[in-house]
């Protein structure tokens, strides 16, 4: 069998708010504003000095969708000193750069005159398409709405942003949604080439949600989709998966690429019970395959100058880091076998 290059991302979870106008039946993030609240400033910078002194290159900033549209959310916000939570995203991600971190945001649904404010200050985005159908999980979730999170990720398209999407398996779609789902990723990769990634993220049950008791996906039916996934996509858009949620040492044989941001230094805030590998526990994650280490922005990318004049000098220099690293922590990998 051939061996490939299975790559991943250093990064920080900031999860700047729980608060989201969705009620997806399946999540476990969402807080109302009285718990959710909002990370603070100084809560921020604390968690990007150290991961910065851990080796990550990537600060991943997310957040509920639309938290300012959320009732009694407004002075929490205020207490920090904003009216306007994507403004305080925005400067948080300005604190990243200033600790030679690159910011990726995945903010939910964003109006393309944000995106262009957000990718002054981002090397790269991302939403997850989730399912082109319409299931009862998201059912009070305006933001889900197939058409909408299209539209964004076609106008991320014609703004040359580098960006990351995903389908989430075991939610109430369809077999044959998963492929509309694929095919429709793959149409506007086609029609825009900024696609850098496809998620292919398992359900997992969360206690006290409405879906608590439904099944969820296992290793052959997601191996079969992620096949499907490697089938339909273009060859320059890595399929990837969460290695805290499945078996990725077996589903890497399926076609997987990429294992995403995994953190040294932070939780999964979203799958709060599935704790990251530990970066030496990548390598026998991919086994006999080649382990590479990768900015949150992929080089094809850097290549082409998709991003912002200011972030030219970090993504150089972490270009340089991740050279090194990837010679010195996983060169043992490449020559194994």
């Amino acid at each position: 069998m051939q061996r490939r290059v299975v790559t991943f991302s250093r990064n920080a979870f900031l999860p700047l708010t729980t608060v989201c106008c969705n009620s997806c039946g399946y999540c476990c993030f969402k807080k109302p504003p009285q718990t959710g609240c909002v990370m603070s400033p100084d809560a921020v910078r604390d968690i990007l000095q150290h991961s910065a002194r851990m080796g990550c290159t990537e600060a991943l900033f997310t957040f509920g969708e639309r938290p300012g549209e959320v009732p009694g959310f407004a002075p929490y916000l205020s207490e920090i000193g904003y009216t306007d939570f994507l403004e305080y995203c925005y400067d948080m991600c300005t604190e990243a750069l200033a600790m030679g971190m690159l910011p990726h945001t995945n903010a939910g649904i964003l109006t393309e005159e944000e995106m262009i404010r957000l990718r002054e200050v981002n090397a790269s985005m991302g939403l997850m398409l989730e399912t082109t159908a319409d299931i009862p999980a998201h059912r009070g979730s305006p933001g889900k709405a197939p058409e909408v999170r299209i539209g964004m990720m076609e106008d991320a398209g014609k703004l040359k942003i580098p960006f990351t999407t995903g389908i989430l398996i075991g939610i109430g779609e369809s077999a044959e949604d998963r492929i509309e789902s694929l095919e429709v990723i793959r149409d506007l990769h086609n029609r825009y080439g900024h696609i850098q990634e496809v998620i292919i993220q398992n359900f997992c049950p969360k206690e006290g949600t409405p879906m608590e008791s439904a099944s969820y996906p296992g290793v052959e039916e997601m191996c079969g989709i992620i096949r499907s996934a490697r089938e339909i996509l273009p060859d320059d858009v890595m399929v990837q998966i969460p290695p805290n949620l499945a078996d990725a040492s077996y589903l890497i044989s399926c076609g997987v690429d990429d294992l995403g941001g995994v953190s040294p230094v932070t939780i999964d805030y979203v799958n709060p019970e599935h704790p990251w590998p530990q970066i030496d526990e990548l390598k026998e994650i991919v086994g006999d395959n080649i382990l590479k280490e990768r900015l949150c922005i992929y080089q094809r990318f850097v290549d082409r100058g998709w991003y912002d004049d200011r972030l030219n000098e970090i993504i150089q220099r972490l270009s340089n880091i991740i050279e090194i690293r990837n010679t010195t922590e996983f060169g043992d990998n490449e020559l194994h076998g």
